[in-house]
C-alpha cells in the first residue's frame, strides 16, 4: 500500500482519514523523501544535458578582479562599524535632501532665465536712443530712464524672491516625494523580510522533520533487530517443543470477482464505501489466513472486533486505563485499525493488510498475523517519537452479541 502511494504521490481521502497524526506525519516524510529523490534525479539529468550543450561553447575571456586592502585581502567596508559612520536613515535623508535641492535648483535656473527674458522684452521699449535724447528734453529723458531702471530693478527683486520661494517649495515637494518612495520601498522590503522569515521557518520545520525521520529509522532498525532475535528464539523453541508441528491451514482460493479482483495488470483500490465489499473481502481473503484468531488458531482473540466505527471504538476504550486496546476491521478500507488508549486520548493506527502480511502504515516490520503484531507491541513501544506506549490489556466485547458475527456467518 505504501509503495503504491509513493508511486502515485496520492492518497485517497478515505484512507487518509483512517490515519492518526503520527502516521500522517510519517507518510508526509516518506512522500517528501520521494519528492526529493525524484527532484535529484531530474536535476542530475538536467546537469548532464546542460554539460552536453556547453561542451562546444567557447570559454569567455572576461574576469572580475577585487580591490585589495592594506592586508592584501579583499577590501570590505561594513557600514556602521566605524565611529564616524552615520546612521543609515541619516545618510538616506541627506542624499534625498541633496537630490531635491539639485533638482529644485535646476528648475529655478530655467524659470529665472524665462523671467529675465520677459523683463528684457518688457522694458526694452523704454530705453531712449541717442538721437531721441538729443531732440528731447535732457532732464525729462534722464528722469524717465531713471524710473525705468528702478522699476526694472524692483521687478527683478520681486522675481528673485518668488523664484527663491518657489525653489524652497519645490525642494520640499521633491524631498517628500523621495521620502514616500523610500517608505514604499521599505514596506516592500518588510514584505520580503516576512517572506524570508516564513521561508526560514519552513526550512526549520524541514530540519525537524528530517530529524524525526532519522529518529524513526534508528528506532525501526533497533526494533527490526529485536524482531529478528525474537523470531530466531521462537523458531528454536518451536523446533524443540514439537518435532512434527502441524502445518498451518492452507488458504482457500482467492475469489476473482470484480469487487476485490487481484488479476495481473489490474490495480486494486484500497478504499471502499460498501460494507458488503469489506465483509466479502474479509471472508474470502482474511478468514482463510485466520485473521483475528489467537496464535494457535483455537479461538477468536479477545482484542478482535468487527466493522465498528472510530466513535464506537473510542466509546469502548474511553473508561479504560493506558494500554487498553482493540483491533477492528476498518469501515472504509480493506484493512484494520489498531485503537488503543494512551495517557491523553484514544489513538488509532492503520494496519496495512494488502500484501499477505500485516504492518502499521509507515512502519517496515512485517508480521504474518495480527496476533503476532499484537504480541510484538506488547513488549515493544508503538510510538517511534516521544513517549513510549505499549499494548497492555485487550478490550473485549461489551454486548452479548459479538460485533464480528457478520464476518464469520
Amino acid at each position: 500500500m505504501l509503495q503504491q502511494i509513493l508511486a502515485d504521490m496520492y492518497i485517497e481521502p478515505e484512507l487518509l482519514s483512517e490515519l492518526n497524526e503520527e502516521q500522517k506525519q510519517v507518510l508526509f516524510l516518506k512522500m517528501r523523501e520521494e519528492q526529493i529523490r525524484r527532484w535529484r534525479e531530474r536535476e542530475t539529468q538536467l546537469e548532464k544535458e546542460e554539460a552536453a550543450r556547453l561542451k562546444d561553447r567557447k570559454v569567455s575571456g572576461k574576469f572580475v578582479s577585487w580591490m585589495k586592502g592594506l592586508d592584501d585581502d579583499v577590501w570590505v567596508w561594513v557600514m556602521g562599524e566605524h565611529r564616524d559612520d552615520k546612521p543609515y536613515d541619516q545618510i538616506c535623508d541627506e542624499i534625498m535632501g541633496e537630490r531635491a535641492a539639485l533638482q529644485a535648483q535646476r528648475e529655478a535656473e530655467q524659470l529665472r532665465a524665462r523671467k529675465e527674458a520677459e523683463l528684457e522684452k518688457r522694458f526694452s521699449g523704454l530705453s531712449l536712443e541717442p538721437e531721441q535724447v538729443v531732440l528731447a528734453d535732457q532732464l525729462k529723458a534722464r528722469e524717465e530712464q531713471r524710473r525705468a531702471d528702478e522699476e526694472l530693478k524692483e521687478e527683478r527683486r520681486k522675481a528673485e524672491e518668488d523664484l527663491r520661494r518657489l525653489e524652497q517649495e519645490r525642494k520640499q515637494q521633491i524631498y517628500i516625494s523621495l521620502k514616500e518612495k523610500k517608505q514604499q520601498e521599505h514596506t516592500h522590503d518588510q514584505q520580503d523580510n516576512h517572506w524570508q522569515q516564513t521561508l526560514q521557518k519552513s526550512k526549520a520545520a524541514d530540519v525537524r522533520r528530517r530529524s524525526l525521520a532519522k529518529q524513526t529509522m534508528e528506532d525501526h532498525r533497533r526494533r527490526s533487530v529485536k524482531a529478528l532475535e525474537r523470531g530466531r528464539v521462537a523458531a528454536v523453541t518451536k523446533a524443540f517443543a514439537s518435532p512434527n508441528p502441524d502445518p498451518p491451514p492452507k488458504p482457500k482460493p482467492r475469489n476473482t470477482s470484480a469487487a476485490i479482483s487481484r488479476k495481473a495488470g489490474m490495480r486494486r483500490s484500497f478504499s471502499t464505501t460498501s460494507r458488503d465489499h469489506i465483509v466479502r473481502w474479509f471472508r474470502e481473503e482474511q478468514f482463510p489466513l485466520r485473521a483475528g484468531f489467537q496464535r494457535d488458531h483455537s479461538r477468536i482473540a479477545r482484542w478482535f472486533h468487527g466493522i465498528i466505527s472510530r466513535e464506537q471504538a473510542e466509546a469502548l476504550l474511553k473508561d479504560g486505563g493506558p494500554g487498553l486496546f482493540l483491533v477492528r476491521v476498518s469501515e472504509r478500507i480493506f484493512g484494520y485499525v489498531l485503537s488503543y488508549r494512551s495517557k491523553e486520548e484514544v489513538k488509532h493506527l492503520l494496519i496495512d493488510a494488502s500484501e499477505n502480511c500485516y504492518m502499521l502504515l509507515g512502519d517496515q516490520i512485517r508480521f504474518t498475523s495480527l496476533s503476532e503484531l499484537v504480541e510484538y507491541h506488547q513488549v515493544e513501544p508503538l510510538s517511534s517519537c516521544g513517549e513510549e506506549e505499549f499494548l497492555l490489556q485487550a478490550c473485549g466485547q461489551s454486548e452479548a452479541t459479538a460485533d464480528y458475527t457478520e464476518l464469520f456467518t
